[in-house]
């Protein structure tokens, strides 16, 4: 069974709502403030308290920057620059891996700042997501998904808000641009009030820890957990839920069809590569250490290069976690100077394999399905090459065959 955390975004989502959600399904705040501590920036204040939100016991956390003289100043916005952040993150006691995604996390906002102001990265000034306790929400969910070391963190569809907010750009409309940008391709809707509800720190790490979006997972709930936000809110208690739990076995009358035969969100790595000058029986070999090396999907196409050179772009499919090692990979085993890389969300048929007894022999086929309905069936090519072998029949003849027995027992 693995690990489940669901958060449901019904009033969007912060940084301090998704700490506040932790928290309060049993992330230890002494844990939390040592982590965060260990980042030796000016003196933190960490507290966490208990509210009501229109009927719903919340914990709210807070971040103060305690002034040289001794007094607290809540929600400090003095702006630090990526390298300074950087340089912070590495220095702490986070362990290897909370480090590495905190620093992936703030040089996600930083690429998405640039695109949005047309500069470069290395002269990104982070504004109100450069303050101290946006800082300090970024790296806190960091330690605190490490801490809860959940094999899955599934989202609801987010609710952005409406109408404007105002920022240090002046007014602009909700969602606001980097929260627009960091939630591309992630299902969204606007409900409620017209306030901002997910900022782009919420946006930034559901985002980063996703592993898909969409309905709550078949779970067994374990704790529940609901992190309060700064406002409140007519009619509608401001907070972020969050269930912790374990998976349910999706087996032969486990879980009803129509709860698990839906499209999975999650967010994956593309890494392209342009390659004209490599000898072409190299790909095979590239395509299986690639595959041995985590990625999720290869594949080439063919494209005209410069010079109307012919060439090859070879694009690799992976989790985001598999960056460095992939990319490094790509430039030890082919001749490219460059590697691109993005991600997106990609939508995935939840899909089985199926043995069906046909003529010739029993057969795998691989099929998609959707609301209970086989959608897409692939037969498994070596099971169809080895049928055709060893009777003699055209490759195409049995991969119709398989299919046609694969529809009888459908229809039983």
């Amino acid at each position: 069974m693995a690990r489940i955390l669901y958060f449901d975004c019904f009033s969007g989502a912060s940084g301090d709502m998704l700490l506040g959600s932790l928290l309060d399904a049993g992330l230890p705040l002494d844990a939390l403030r040592d982590a965060l501590g260990s980042l030796a920036v000016e003196h933190l204040a960490i507290s966490a308290s208990r509210v009501v939100k229109h009927g719903i016991a919340a914990t709210g956390f807070t971040v103060q920057e305690v002034a040289a003289a001794g007094g607290p100043e809540s929600r400090s916005h003095q702006h630090r620059h990526v390298p300074q952040i950087l340089k912070h993150i590495e220095a702490s006691r986070l362990s290897v891996t909370a480090k590495a995604r905190a620093a992936q996390m703030i040089r996600r906002l930083a690429e998405v700042e640039a695109a949005i102001h047309q500069m470069p990265v290395e002269r990104v000034h982070l504004h109100e997501v450069g303050a101290l306790d946006s800082i300090a929400d970024i790296v806190g969910a960091a330690f605190a998904f490490d801490w809860f070391g959940a094999d899955e963190v599934v989202v609801s569809p987010v609710n952005v808000g409406s109408g404007t907010v105002t920022c240090a750009h002046g007014t602009l409309p909700v969602p606001a641009p980097a929260t627009a940008a960091l939630l591309s391709g992630v299902p969204v809707y606007s409900d409620g009030p017209p306030v901002e509800m997910t900022t782009p720190t919420g946006a930034l790490v559901l985002t980063a820890y996703a592993t898909r979006f969409g309905p709550m997972p078949p779970m067994t709930i374990e704790r529940i957990g609901y992190g309060a936000g700064q406002r409140d809110l007519p009619g509608r208690a401001n907070v972020l839920r969050v269930l912790v739990g374990e998976s349910v076995p999706t087996g032969a009358g486990a879980v009803p069809t129509g709860h698990r035969d839906q499209a999975q969100h999650e967010r994956v790595l593309v890494l392209q590569a342009e390659i004209d000058d490599m000898p072409a029986q190299f790909f095979g070999a590239l395509m299986d250490r690639l595959l041995e090396a985590g990625a999720l999907d290869v594949f080439f196409t063919p494209a005209q290069m410069k010079k109307n050179r012919p060439g090859t772009l070879a694009t690799v499919i992976a989790a985001p976690e598999r960056r460095e090692a992939l990319t490094s990979l790509i430039f030890r085993e082919t001749t490219t100077l460059g590697v691109r890389y993005h991600e997106m969300f990609r939508a995935c048929l939840p899909r089985e394999v199926r043995t069906v007894a046909t003529p010739l022999g029993p057969a795998r086929v691989k099929v998609g399905l959707a609301g209970g309905e086989v959608v897409n069936a692939m037969p498994e090519y070596d099971d169809v090459v080895r049928l055709a072998a060893a009777h003699a029949l055209p490759v195409k003849q049995v991969h119709a065959l398989i299919l046609r027995a694969l529809n009888d027992e459908t229809a039983r």
